[in-house]
């Protein structure tokens, strides 16, 4: 089969569009012939040389896809390997393809589902009623983010650059700050205060993030954009009576990530296949085009997910 792979670290023009042995499906797996893929940061990073798959993961980049077992539509949450023409997955880690939601545009919603609804829902508790703060809101994670928040009855504040607002307000957020003239704190902080804020940032905006957050306010952050080291005053967390989780997706054990995938099954599926969450895709790419996908993710240029399609 062929694969992109990654024969050094670098810009976007290493990824190599090449035959590689066809994977072997283990116990408790089965073989994906593979639709689609999307692209996600953790791609990038892991072209740069920043993040090592972890131990028994595919070496070849792409973290879901949509595509066929035995003939049937699935969509798959990956360790690696999306971005090929076949992946081994373990079973627990499929999804059907949602109805009313094409095969190719399947493959861009188990990556953010998983994401969004672990530490959005399970972790964060977000109610009805309350508030969500959604930074990078053109993002995958981002627009699937403010779609589920609006779905459970929150009220959605996100940020992104000004020529995005107008997308954002039609996928339903409430409030769309300019994070590069405005100040998301003080305009969180006007609102009442955020109960729910999801941030991939990380260090940068760690101080103005908890004085965004409501009393009782909970803080999940998923990556480390603007860096991982930072000082904070732990008096203002405690005089909120918050809370700051940080996690990861990818390197969960597969146990860890059927328990999610079966959340996002019963809570998730139901309100894409009611239609009030549905995935959006910003533009596709052949696979053997990876390059081109990469430079468009790393612009920002883009709103909601890109695909590479074989």
């Amino acid at each position: 089969m062929r694969a992109i792979t990654i024969p050094k670290p670098g810009g976007p023009e290493v990824l190599t569009w090449t035959e590689v042995p066809d994977p072997v499906p283990g116990p408790g797996e089965v073989l994906v012939e593979v639709v689609a893929s999307a692209v996600n940061r953790a791609d990038l990073l892991q072209r740069q040389g920043r993040y090592t798959p972890p131990p028994g993961a595919s070496p070849y980049p792409g973290l879901e896809c949509a595509g066929l077992v035995d003939g049937d539509p699935v969509c798959a949450l990956l360790a690696g390997g999306g971005y090929a023409q076949q992946v081994a997955v373990p079973a627990d880690h499929l999804l059907p393809v949602p109805a009313g939601v094409a095969l190719e545009e399947a493959a861009g919603l188990p990556e953010v589902a998983c994401t969004v609804w672990s530490n959005v829902v399970h972790i964060g508790r977000l109610a009805a009623g309350e508030t969500l703060l959604v930074h990078g809101g053109s993002s995958g994670i981002g627009t699937f983010a403010i779609q589920l928040g609006k779905a459970l009855g929150a009220r959605v504040i996100t940020t992104a650059r000004k020529v995005k607002h107008e997308a954002l307000l039609a996928l339903g957020a409430d409030h769309v700050i300019d994070y590069s003239t405005e100040d998301f704190s003080a305009i969180a902080q006007d609102l009442g205060g955020a109960d729910v804020i999801l941030d991939f940032v990380g260090a940068s905006y760690l101080d103005r993030n908890i004085a965004a957050l409501a009393r009782n306010g909970r803080l999940a952050i998923i990556g480390t954009q603007g860096g991982r080291h930072t000082e904070f005053d732990l008096a203002k967390v405690m005089a909120k009576q918050a809370s700051i989780s940080a996690t990861l997706l990818r390197p969960r054990s597969v146990a860890e990530k059927a328990e999610i995938i079966d959340g996002v099954r019963a809570t998730v599926w139901p309100l894409i296949e009611q239609g009030r969450i549905r995935p959006v895709i910003d533009r596709r790419f052949p696979m053997p085009e990876a390059a081109a996908a990469h430079r468009v993710v790393e612009e920002s240029t883009h709103v909601g997910k890109v695909l590479l399609v074989n």
